[in-house]
C-alpha cells in the first residue's frame, strides 16, 4: 500500500514539474554573445556562467570522482571560462563595465597554468593527475651562463671607484661622517681623561676643543691619534 502511494507522489510530481515549465520556460543561455543586445542580460548570463564554473570548480576537488570525470570536468571549467570571457567583451562593447582590466579576479586564479599551454589552467584534482603533476613540479631551467666577456662586459671606471672623487655629495657625505667620528672619538677620550684635563687646565674655566688637544701628547693619544691620521686631519674639525 506503502509503496502504491510512493508511486503516486512521484507522478505528481512529475506532473507538476512539468506543469510550471510549461507556463515559464527556462530561459536558455544564447550560444553566441552577440546575440545579446542588452548589458543586463550579459551581466545575467556572465553570473550564471560563474556559478557553474564555481559549482565545478568545488566538484572536482574530490579526488576519488576518477581520472576520466576529473578530466572531462576540467575541460568544462576551461570551456566556461572562456565563454565568461567572451560574456565580459560582450559587456564592454555594449558600454559596459571592464571587468578584464578592472573587474577582481575571481575563480580564474584558483586553478594553476603551465606555461605554454595557451591559458589552460587546472583545477582541484585536476592538478594531481598523472602527467599533469610531474609538469608542475619539473624543475625551473636554469639560467644561461655568462663568459668572462659577458661578465666584464658593462665594468668600467665607476665599478672601481676611481671616479668616486668627483661625486661632490660622496665627498660631502664623507666629510660629515668623518667628523661624526672626530667628534665621538675626542669626546670619549675627554671622558676617559677628565682628571688628566683638569690637573693641566686648572686655570682655564671652559677649556675649548684647541687647548684640550694641545695637551696631548704621545703617550695619551696615541691610539686617538691613529684612529684619526695626522693632526692636520683632526685640526680640520675643529
Amino acid at each position: 500500500m506503502a509503496r502504491n502511494e510512493e508511486k503516486a507522489q512521484a507522478m505528481l510530481n512529475r506532473w507538476v514539474t512539468m506543469k510550471r515549465s510549461i507556463n515559464n520556460p527556462i530561459e536558455k543561455r544564447p550560444a553566441l554573445t552577440s546575440q545579446c543586445d542588452s548589458i543586463n542580460d550579459c551581466e545575467k548570463w556572465r553570473n550564471q556562467v560563474i556559478k557553474e564554473i564555481a559549482k565545478k570548480v568545488q566538484e572536482i576537488q574530490n579526488a576519488g570522482l576518477g581520472e576520466h570525470k576529473i578530466r572531462d570536468l576540467n575541460d568544462e571549467i576551461n570551456k566556461l571560462i572562456r565563454e565568461k570571457g567572451h560574456w565580459e567583451d560582450r559587456i564592454k562593447e555594449l558600454g559596459g563595465a571592464d571587468y578584464k582590466t578592472f573587474g577582481p579576479k575571481v575563480l580564474d586564479a584558483q586553478g594553476m597554468e603551465l606555461p605554454g599551454s595557451g591559458g589552460y589552467k587546472y583545477f582541484g584534482a585536476a592538478k594531481d593527475l598523472p602527467g599533469v603533476r610531474e609538469l608542475f613540479q619539473a624543475d625551473v631551467p636554469n639560467a644561461p651562463k655568462k663568459s668572462r666577456v659577458d661578465l666584464y662586459k658593462n665594468i668600467n671606471y665607476e665599478y672601481y671607484g676611481l671616479r668616486d672623487e668627483e661625486n661632490q655629495e660622496m665627498l660631502e657625505e664623507e666629510a660629515a661622517y668623518e667628523r661624526k667620528m672626530f667628534e665621538n672619538s675626542l669626546e670619549k677620550w675627554i671622558d676617559e681623561n677628565a682628571e688628566y684635563i683638569k690637573d693641566r687646565l686648572k686655570n682655564v674655566a671652559n677649556p675649548t676643543k684647541q687647548q684640550i688637544l694641545d695637551l696631548v701628547d704621545d703617550e695619551n693619544y696615541e691610539e686617538f691619534k691613529s684612529k684619526h691620521q695626522t693632526s692636520k686631519n683632526r685640526n680640520k674639525f675643529l
